[in-house]
């Protein structure tokens, strides 16, 4: 399998190094085009019809979301290059998305191109890019996005159906509105991070739960909420006062 390749990096030696990186370590992949800019990197995509691109998060004239906002029906996937930003790497963890920190690493370059190569033997390639673009365009919270990694591939749920997630050791437990449960290889505290701007909330060491399917809250040292689903879910007595501040 060949996969074509587009660089975007604003970083003239930066752009070489990972250029360089690809073409030595990443077996099967051909960087057909590069740019240095928004610009530029729009008009690679359009011409080159790529499978997959290099992204940096920050360039001149507008940074790499606003980039994808320009391309109509993506059929590639991206891997995002980004110093350290906290907000793109909750944008990017949201939809599953590839992404290296800066400077690049080559056994995670490496790992990213085989995850991308993985994904394009599979039923739904590019999924990560459109999900991260329809949550782009998307004002609602509730109507955003989230990629959850399952055994036998990912699904795509709107933040509006999960009801609750639970955690159970490195896993979490997803409850959704249509009865159904899902068991993902991340941890609460990852989602915690994703989903608490969100409208959702910690209450419990084990329980992080969308506070717009929370039913009622039964007084006690720490309480107990009654979700929507009839479910019930102990409140940590240290999150009491904020629990009811939030209502």
């Amino acid at each position: 399998m060949t996969l074509r390749a587009i660089v975007v990096e604003d970083e003239e030696i930066s752009r070489e190094t990972l250029i360089n990186y690809i073409h030595k370590y990443c077996e099967g992949v051909e960087v057909v085009a590069q740019g240095a800019d928004m610009k530029q990197g729009v008009e690679a995509i359009k011409n080159n019809d790529p499978d997959l691109v290099f992204l940096d998060v920050e360039m001149p004239y507008g940074n790499a979301f606003d980039l994808l906002e320009q391309i109509e029906n993506p059929k590639f996937e991206t891997i995002f290059v980004t110093a350290y930003s906290h907000y793109a790497i909750k944008a990017l963890n949201y939809s599953a998305s590839y992404y290296l920190l800066k400077p690049v690493d080559i056994d995670e370059l490496v790992a990213a191109v085989e995850k991308v190569k993985e994904s394009k033997a599979g039923d739904d390639f590019a999924v990560h890019t459109r999900v991260l673009i329809d949550n782009i365009k998307t004002v609602s919270d509730q109507h955003k996005k989230v990629v959850l990694p399952v055994m036998d591939g990912f699904e795509v749920v709107q933040v509006k159906d999960i009801i609750r997630c639970q955690g159970n050791d490195n896993f979490t437990d997803f409850y959704l509105s249509d009865g159904s449960k899902k068991m993902i290889c991340r941890t609460l505290k990852f989602y915690e991070d994703i989903l608490s701007e969100f409208g959702f909330m910690r209450v419990h060491r084990s329980h992080l739960v969308n506070l717009e399917y929370v039913s009622a809250y039964k007084k006690g040292k720490g309480g107990t909420l009654t979700m929507s689903d009839g479910s019930s879910v102990d409140v940590s007595p240290s999150k009491k006062q904020d629990l009811i501040a939030r209502f």
